[in-house]
């Protein structure tokens, strides 16, 4: 296929290192089929004056003579079925002369023999070439960990914009992810955006925005001495806090106009104090803190925009050293990109001393940077859709909280006991954080309850974590297997959503043998924690008030349903009080958006058609006059708060989405009378009410909920069915379940 002439001048060396290309005449045989482009600046492989260096000047990509002239251009690209490219190149003193430049296939290493005894693959890091030799994890899977990614997804289509490293961005991340397109759109200064992107604004997962620091700053701050001046350098200060203002508004038009989802990049901080004096570091001059100041306005600033986030480059920078990335050693602090060699003469400027690769004493490592900021974009934009989102983790005990195990390592006779610093510290705080994002914490292990009790805080010492922290315990002689089905049944979610800790690769296997697709790590306790805090799987988008008060909801679950076995199911549902308040959901603005778009989009079971929902469909629905109906639930035993939610249209129930926390309460039937009552009142709605369900896997409980209620089943093909609610038909309304009026503050 041919590509437009400004994806040619947009190739960047990670496109063109470490590739081997054929060379000629365009209607001759070719030169050379090894002509390979040296990260140095230099052609090799193959040898002549003609062809003596490369470059890319203000984007564009030339083939220089030994003197430093423009010897070839290119002037079309193409790319064959396998995706290796072919370059059409004139010489610009004879536009009529053209030659190939045409990539060959990559040799093909045999494979590397595996690892001896590796046995668990989080147990085995692989070695990066990238890590200068020393081995150990990536810096993309070591700041993004994969190990809980269990569906493989790649955005389609992203949008780039920003100035000439995100131009770079744009290019290596064509090479790293060819199955993902992506758009680019040059923003420097206060730029208007075209009315349009380049393509429908629905069609992208997310926009990327990269305001450059240069445009914030002005060039005024490279003149260091009138920073001296605090009164200047305040100015500079609250004239950077305007022009952020306006350049985001501007580079956000895409958002406001269509809801697009949007991570904003950080700036990247100086890499040392740019104060004048010891005594000035972190002062009002020092440039430095400047551009940190200038993240935490930024940072706060995209708090105004729906469906943006905020993506910490600096930070990543900061994991893979600054000194391989950041170009201020060379160039100026305000540029705030990263390094490259600048090939500005080869030899055609005299010189006592020619000027060595950059790479000699500046080694860089630019590819790895990119595909980490790519990998953190690609983790949020999961975390936002919840794939592969955890619910629940469950920890053994021996060995994986605490080292050794506690009725043989920590009796009076075998003092000193073993160590707690170290990792098992950091595996108490990671409990407390998992909690802190709404994740329940479970504990599984063979060992004696009473024991565990009495020991718990001679071992957990100092105490971090007490053993009610948990939100439900199974310490038994049971199979870790039916103890892990108990705690699945408890908080009423599926083995999919649990990821299980342990140190025994037995218990390991038994527990994945018996649920094949729950996730289970802790062989390396090194890793443990990085994985548990960093994953992509582990974070949440926005922390709901169901998210914080999940695991209290939980525990007067098992409340509830301890006084249901007590109890006839009629006199047990009326004890409970139960009430149920519907709050429309008229604007994406409303703070119970955030936990609608979060209901939709994990709940599994009680999902009447499985479809999830991302903002801008949301937004589009309500837009065109259909309703989003939420709905609050309440006992005596707790508030559950936002548990289900109803997407309507002129007559239909779209689709009906449950936290199974309410499951047999009732509560189903009642919101559905409730939800018919709505459309019926509304103007112009049809006499018979619709719905529709599509059966999945995994939602059994849900698909009877119409027939329960009193509709008729009209259609059915292929899991997918069709229900109607006659005029003169009124649907089933549970009598101890009382509707409530929402409490505004």
């Amino acid at each position: 296929m041919d590509f437009d002439q400004n994806v040619v001048f947009e190739i960047l060396s990670s496109r063109l290192t470490g590739k081997r290309f054929a060379f000629g005449p365009a209607d001759g045989p070719m030169l050379t089929e090894n002509l390979r482009f040296g990260r140095n600046g230099q052609i090799e492989g193959y040898s002549h004056a003609n062809e003596s260096y490369w470059d890319i000047c203000a984007e564009h990509f030339r083939i220089l003579d030994c003197n430093g002239g423009v010897m070839w251009r290119p002037v079309n690209v193409s790319m064959d079925a396998d995706g290796l490219l072919t370059l059409l190149l004139i010489h610009p003193p004879s536009p009529q002369t053209h030659f190939i430049l045409r990539e060959m296939p990559q040799e093909i290493a045999p494979p590397a023999l595996p690892p001896p005894h590796a046995t668990e693959a989080q147990d085995e890091p692989q070695h990066d070439a990238g890590l200068g030799g020393i081995g150990g994890l990536g810096d993309a899977d070591y700041l993004f960990p994969s190990d809980l990614e269990v569906t493989p997804t790649l955005p389609s289509r992203v949008l780039l914009i920003g100035s000439c490293l995100t131009a770079l961005y744009a290019e290596q991340f064509r090479t790293l992810h060819p199955h993902t397109h992506f758009d680019y759109i040059a923003y420097n200064f206060v730029s208007i955006l075209p009315d349009t992107p380049p393509c429908p604004a629905q069609d992208y997962d997310f926009q990327y925005i990269q305001i450059p620091l240069r445009s914030v700053l002005t060039d005024r701050v490279v003149q260091a001495m009138r920073l001296n001046d605090t009164a200047f350098a305040k100015t500079i200060m609250h004239d950077a806090f305007d022009v952020i203002d306006v350049m985001l508004d501007a580079a956000m038009r895409y958002n406001r106009q269509h809801g697009l989802l949007s991570f904003v990049s950080s700036f990247i901080v100086p890499q040392k104090s740019a104060a004048p004096s010891l005594r000035d570091s972190g002062g009002a001059g020092d440039l430095s803190d400047i551009v940190r100041r200038l993240n935490e306005y930024l940072a706060r600033k995209i708090a105004d925009y729906d469906n943006t986030y905020f993506m910490d480059a600096d930070s990543v920078a900061s994991a893979i050293g600054k000194r391989f990335v950041l170009d201020d050693m060379v160039y100026f602090y305000g540029h705030g990109a990263v390094t490259y060699q600048d090939w500005d003469d080869f030899g055609t400027i005299p010189r006592n001393e020619p000027i060595p690769p950059l790479h000699a004493f500046y080694p860089t490592r630019q590819t790895d940077f990119v595909a980490s900021i790519f990998r953190q974009a690609m983790c949020a934009w999961r975390t936002i859709n919840q794939v592969d989102q955890v619910k629940a983790v469950v920890f053994d005990l021996d060995n994986t909280l605490w080292r050794g195990q506690i009725a043989e390592h920590y009796r009076p006779d075998t003092r000193p006991w073993p160590r707690t610093d170290g990792w098992p510290l950091g595996v108490w705080e990671t409990v407390h954080a998992l909690r802190a994002r709404g994740i329940l914490v479970a504990v599984c292990s063979k060992n004696d309850l009473a024991l565990v009790q009495e020991k718990w805080n001679d071992v957990v010492d100092p105490p971090f974590l007490a053993l009610n922290d948990f939100a439900c315990i199974k310490i038994n002689w049971k199979p870790k297997a039916e103890n892990i089905a108990e705690i699945c049944n408890e908080f009423q979610i599926k083995p999919r959503s649990v990821v299980f800790v342990d140190d025994n690769p037995v218990e390991r296997a038994a527990v994945t043998a018996a649920f094949t697709d729950i996730r289970a790590i802790g062989g390396n306790p090194y890793l443990t924690r990085r994985i548990l805090l960093w994953a992509a799987e582990t974070q949440i988008a926005h922390l709901s008030d169901e998210s914080a008060r999940r695991e209290d909801m939980v525990r007067q679950q098992i409340r509830r349903e301890e006084s249901r076995a007590t109890m006839e199911r009629e006199t047990f549902l009326a004890s409970l009080g139960t009430t149920v308040t519907f709050v429309p959901i008229t604007s994406t603005d409303q703070p119970e958006f955030s936990r609608v778009l979060e209901l939709t989009n994990k709940t599994n079971q009680f999902n009447t058609t499985g479809k999830r929902w991302n903002f801008e469909e949301i937004s589009r629905h309500i837009g065109r006059g259909g309703t989003v109906l939420a709905f609050i639930v309440k006992d005596r035993f707790t508030t559950y708060g936002l548990v289900g939610v109803l997407y309507l249209r002129a007559g239909e129930i779209v689709q009906y989405v449950m936290s199974c926390r309410v499951l047999g309460m009732e509560i189903e039937e009642f919101v559905v009378a409730q939800a018919v009552a709505m459309l019926r009142d509304a103007p112009e709605t049809p006499a018979d009410i619709t719905a529709h369900l599509t059966e999945t896997k995994d939602n059994t409980p849900c698909r009877d909920v119409y027939l329960r209620c009193g509709f008729q089943e009209t259609e059915s093909q292929d899991g997918s069915r069709s229900f109607i609610l006659s005029e003169q038909d009124m649907p089933r309304s549970p009598g101890h379940i009382t509707k409530t009026e929402p409490e505004f503050s």
